[in-house]
């Protein structure tokens, strides 16, 4: 089945080309989805082992990496856990936000446009 044959395929107007007169179909743009990095804030209340066991279960990181970023954000005050796109990100965070809710820690979780 061609494109052309699809119902559903978007029609793009023909344009004539200006040095042989002959008609072309111009090809839509598309544009790459924006990525938006997840970091995680430090508190002086959620335990250390909390922070490393929200990087193993939702950002899928092995317990050196998990540990390392742990680190990075109790000595920083933020880290990033990983860059997504916006769906994904947003996800992410509320997985974060209701995980950590649940088991009454006060871990907050952000994502901003890289």
């Amino acid at each position: 089945m061609r494109a052309s044959d699809d119902p559903n395929a978007p029609t793009t107007p023909p344009v004539p080309d200006k040095a042989t007169g002959i008609l072309l179909k111009t090809k839509p743009k598309t544009a790459k989805p924006g990525l938006y990095r997840v970091l995680l804030l430090n508190d002086d209340f959620t335990p250390m082992e909390f922070v490393v066991h929200i990087l193993e279960k939702f950002f899928n990181k092995t317990r050196a990496e998990a540990t390392e970023i742990m680190l990075h954000v109790h000595r920083r005050g933020v880290g990033l856990c990983g860059v997504y796109t916006y769906e994904v990100a947003e996800t992410k965070v509320n997985q974060v936000m209701d995980f950590a809710r649940a088991n009454e820690q006060p871990l907050q979780c952000t994502m901003e446009r890289e």
